[in-house]
C-alpha cells in the first residue's frame, strides 16, 4: 500500500501541473472504487480552479476555488498518471485541464475519492480522530510521551495506530524503530523521554529520506511521472530477513496481527 511518503511525492509530482489549472472536464469510467464516487463530482469539479495541492496522513488534497477538496487516498495499487499516451482498463478517473490529462489508475479498486467542504476537512470523520502528523509541528516526544503513559502495548503496533501519529506505515515504522535503537515489541509506557526524542528524530529522517528517494516501489506504485521510488534500496531491515545487519547480526521476521515486523535483535531493545 502506498504510504505518507509514497502520497507526498505523488502530491509533489501533480502540484506543477494542477495548480492553478481550471478543471475542463472531469470523467469517470465506472462508478465506485472502494465506495461510490461521490454525487455530481464531474459537475460540481468542472470549471474549478486548483488553488493548492496538500496531504494529509495518506490522502491526497486537491483544493479548488469552489470551496471543496478532492480527497484521494490510493488503496493497494493506485496511482496518477500524467499525460498519458493511452487510456488504459483501470483508469477510473480522467481529469482534463488546459495543458495537462490526469488518469487515476487503480487495478484493485481499494483506492477512494471524496469531495468535501473545505472548511470543515479537519470535522471529515475520517480526519477528525487522526494524530499529529508526522512531519509536523505537534509530533513531539512530549506527544508521544503522554500517548504511550502506563501503556503496556508494543511501541509498534501504537505507532500504527493513526490516533496516536497520522500516516505511518509499516515499513516506515519498521525502519525509524531499527534506527532509534528501539526494539518494535518495547512496551511502549516503558521508553525513557530520551529515547521517545530518538525514535520521533528517527520517524522524521526515515519519512524524509524516502521522501527524497520518491518512495518505495511495492506492487504498482510508481510516481505520477511513471518513475519508480527507490528507497527500497535503503532500507535498513525492511523485507531484508536473514540478511546482515549493519551490526553483522541478522536481520529477523515475525508476523504480528497480519504484518510482517522486521528488527535486528542486537541493535534494537
Amino acid at each position: 500500500m502506498p504510504e505518507l511518503p509514497e502520497v507526498e511525492t505523488t502530491v509533489r509530482g501533480l502540484a506543477p501541473v494542477l495548480e492553478g489549472q481550471v478543471i475542463e472536464r472531469l470523467i469517470l469510467r465506472r462508478a465506485d472504487l472502494r465506495r461510490p464516487f461521490p454525487a455530481d463530482l464531474g459537475q460540481r469539479l468542472t470549471g474549478a480552479r486548483v488553488t493548492s495541492l496538500g496531504r494529509r496522513a495518506k490522502y491526497g488534497l486537491v483544493h479548488t476555488d469552489r470551496g471543496e477538496t478532492m480527497v484521494f487516498h490510493l488503496g493497494m495499487s493506485g496511482r496518477w498518471r500524467i499525460d498519458p499516451d493511452e487510456t488504459l482498463a483501470h483508469d477510473h478517473l480522467l481529469i482534463e485541464t488546459a495543458r495537462h490529462r490526469l488518469a487515476l489508475n487503480d487495478p484493485r479498486r481499494f483506492g477512494s475519492v471524496d469531495l468535501v467542504p473545505t472548511d470543515d476537512l479537519a470535522a471529515w470523520p475520517p480526519f477528525a480522530a487522526m494524530g499529529p502528523e508526522p512531519l509536523g509541528p505537534d509530533f513531539t516526544a512530549a506527544h508521544l510521551a503522554r500517548m504511550f503513559a502506563g501503556r503496556i502495548a508494543p511501541v509498534k503496533a501504537l505507532l500504527l495506530d493513526q490516533r496516536i501519529v497520522a500516516g505511518l506505515g509499516n515499513i516506515y515504522v519498521c525502519e525509524a524503530l531499527h534506527l532509534s535503537g528501539i526494539a518494535p515489541n518495547r512496551a511502549a509506557g516503558r521508553i525513557s523521554a530520551a529515547r521517545l526524542q530518538r525514535l520521533v528524530d528517527a520517524v522524521r529522517d526515515v519519512l524524509l529520506a524516502a521522501i527524497a528517494a520518491g518512495g518505495s516501489t511495492l506492487r504498482d506504485y510508481a510516481r505520477p511521472d511513471g518513475e519508480l521510488g527507490y528507497f527500497a534500496k535503503q532500507w535498513r531491515v525492511y523485507g531484508r530477513e536473514g540478511e546482515e545487519c549493519v551490526c553483522g547480526a541478522t536481520v529477523r521476521r515475525r508476523v504480528d496481527a497480519g504484518r510482517s515486523t522486521f528488527w535486528c535483535a542486537k541493535c534494537q531493545r
